[in-house]
C-alpha cells in the first residue's frame, strides 16, 4: 500500500473499494469474496477488510486473498487507528487494491443518524461504493432504492451496482433500463439466483472459514460467479479513481524484555483480530499457539490469551481434554495471568450447558454458563473500568462489541465484575469484566488499535509473572 510517513501523517494512494448492501443477507459477502479471489487470480494484490466488529467475514476474505482479513470501524478506530490499520494491511509494501466489505445496510449504524455506518466509513476513506442489491421479485423499485441512497446522502461516493439473485434475463434488462432512465449509477454486474449457497450460515453468521469442510471450493465458486457475471475491469477502474487520503501518523509502542504468551487457537477459539496478536508481539511477546481440541496441554508460558469462537459446538471434545483442564487451573493458582473474552469466558467456567447437557470446562472460575437459543449480546458495547484490577487502570474507557448466544447462569464469581456498561448487556445488570486474581473474563471483545491499554496491560502482567518464575523466560530464547 503506497504511503508516506513523515512523522506527522500517513498518505495512501492505493485503489480502494467498499462493497456495501441495502441490508444484511443481501449477498455482499459473496460478491466481496468473489471480487477478491477473482482479482487475486488476475495477479492483483488485494488487501481485504471487513467493516465492523466481525471475525467471520474477515477470515473468509483472508482465505480468498492469502492475507489476514482486517477490520475497519469508526466506533473502535479514530483517525490514527484507521491509518494504522490500513498501513498494517500493506505489510510495508504496495498493495494493488484495498477491498472493504461493509456490514448490514449501507446507512445502518450506531443510531438513527447512521453514526459509524458503512456509509460513514466510505466517506472517511473516500472510497467508491459498489452497492449489492437483492432484486428478488422487484424491477423498477430497485432504481427507487438505489437513488434513495444517493438522495439520503449525496456525499457517499456511490459508484456502481451489482444486482444479486436475478431470476431471469428479462428482469435484469428491466432493472438496467430503469436505473439508466433514472440517472442512477451503472450496473457493473448481475448474479443469478443460486440453488445452493456456497456460504452456509448458522446462529452467529456464516460457518467460519476454519470450520467449513470445503473452504477453497467455496472461494473458487464465488470467484467463478464474479468472473462470469461482474465487470472486473470496471471494478478496477472504479477503485483506481479513489483520491489520495491522509491520516495522522501513529506512534508505535516500544518493546521490552521478551515474554511468552500462550494463545488457545483452533476451531473452537478462532476469533482473534490480527492487530491484537501483532500488538502483543510489538510489545515483546512471543506467541505460543496451541489447541484444546487437539488434546494439547498448557505450554510453558508467562500468560495466556483465550479469544472467542464456538466452544458450545465443541463442548464435549473440550471436556475430553482432561490434561488442559488440569494444568490450566494449576497454572492460574500459581499466578499465571489469563485474559479471556466471550468463548474464552465460557471455557474458563466450571460448567457449560448446551442443549440441556452439562459439560465440565476448565473450572478456573466458579461460573455456570448456558447456551441460549436467542442472542444475548450482539453489537457495540462500551463501559468504564470502575474497580481496581491488574489489567486496566480504574477509569479506563473500553469500547468493543459483543457477539454471543450464551449467558452466565450462576456461580460464586458472577458478581466479581469490574466494568460498568453504558451500552451492551454484558453479564447482565449493566456489568461485565469478571476479575479474579490475575484472570480477566468478559463478553467484551476489544480491538488493540482502539484500546492500546489492552496489550500493554497483558504484556506487563506477563513480565511480572516472568520475574516470579525465571525458568519460563529461558524458553523464550
Amino acid at each position: 500500500m503506497v504511503q508516506r510517513r513523515d512523522g506527522h501523517s500517513v498518505r495512501f494512494t492505493t485503489p480502494r473499494l467498499v462493497v456495501a448492501g441495502l441490508s444484511g443477507d443481501s449477498g455482499k459477502t459473496l460478491v466481496a469474496l468473489g471480487v477478491a479471489a477473482a482479482l487475486k487470480a488476475r495477479g492483483v494484490d488485494v488487501a481485504p477488510f471487513k467493516k465492523g466488529p466481525d471475525y467471520i467475514d474477515a477470515a473468509w476474505l483472508g482465505a480468498a486473498t492469502g492475507r489476514p482479513g482486517r477490520n475497519l470501524d469508526t466506533f473502535f478506530h479514530g483517525p490514527e487507528a484507521l491509518g494504522e490499520a490500513l498501513s498494517r494491511a500493506s505489510g510495508g509494501e504496495s498493495a494493488g487494491l484495498a477491498l472493504i466489505e461493509g456490514n448490514r445496510g449501507l446507512f445502518d449504524g450506531f443510531d438513527a443518524a447512521g453514526t459509524h455506518s458503512t456509509a460513514e466509513l466510505a466517506k472517511r476513506l473516500r472510497a467508491p461504493v459498489l452497492l449489492v442489491v437483492d432484486v428478488t421479485k422487484t424491477t423498477r423499485t430497485v432504481a427507487a432504492m438505489v437513488l434513495g441512497c444517493r438522495t439520503l446522502d449525496p456525499d457517499v461516493p456511490l459508484a456502481g451496482v451489482v444486482l444479486n439473485r436475478v431470476a431471469t434475463s428479462r428482469q435484469e434488462g428491466v432493472i438496467r433500463e430503469a436505473l439508466a432512465r433514472a440517472g442512477g449509477p451503472p450496473v457493473l454486474g448481475a448474479i443469478p439466483r443460486l440453488d445452493d449457497d456456497p456460504l452456509p450460515g448458522r446462529h452467529l453468521g456464516l460457518v467460519t472459514a476454519a470450520e467449513h469442510p470445503r473452504t477453497q471450493e467455496a472461494v473458487n465458486t464465488a470467484a467463478r460467479l464474479v468472473e462470469a457475471h461482474v465487470d472486473l475491469e470496471m471494478i478496477e477502474k472504479v477503485a483506481g479513481g479513489a483520491p489520495p487520503i491522509e491520516f495522522p501518523d501513529r506512534q508505535r509502542p516500544t518493546s521490552g524484555p521478551r515474554v511468552r504468551i500462550g494463545v488457545l487457537r483452533d476451531e473452537a477459539f478462532s476469533f482473534y483480530y490480527p492487530e491484537n496478536l501483532e500488538a502483543l508481539e510489538e510489545r515483546g511477546a512471543e506467541l505460543a499457539f496451541f489447541s484444546a481440541l487437539a488434546g494439547d496441554a498448557l505450554p510453558e508460558v508467562d500468560a495466556l490469551y483465550v479469544g472467542g469462537g464456538f466452544p458450545e459446538l465443541y463442548a464435549g471434545r473440550l471436556s475430553e481434554n482432561r490434561v488442559l483442564r488440569r494444568t490450566l487451573p494449576a497454572a492460574v493458582a500459581a499466578g499465571m495471568p489469563v485474559y479471556a473474552e466471550c468463548g474464552g469466558l465460557m471455557y474458563l467456567a466450571k460448567e457449560l450447558i448446551t442443549d440441556g447437557v452439562s459439560h465440565p470446562m476448565a473450572g478456573v472460575l466458579d461460573l455456570v454458563v448456558e447456551q441460549t437459543s436467542r442472542p444475548r449480546g450482539h453489537g457495540y458495547a462500551e463501559g468504564t473500568v470502575e474497580r481496581p484490577n491488574p489489567f486496566f487502570e480504574k477509569g479506563t474507557r473500553l469500547r468493543g462489541h459483543e457477539f454471543h448466544y450464551s449467558q452466565v447462569r450462576g456461580g460464586e464469581h458472577r458478581s466479581a465484575s469490574v466494568v460498568g456498561l453504558d451500552r451492551g448487556p454484558g453479564l447482565g445488570d449493566g456489568r461485565d469484566g469478571i476479575v479474579v486474581g490475575r484472570v480477566w473474563a468478559s463478553y467484551l471483545h476489544l480491538h488493540a488499535l482502539g484500546t492500546p491499554e489492552w496489550a500493554a496491560g497483558l504484556v506487563a502482567l506477563a513480565r511480572t509473572r516472568q520475574r516470579e518464575t525465571p525458568g519460563i523466560s529461558a524458553a523464550c530464547g
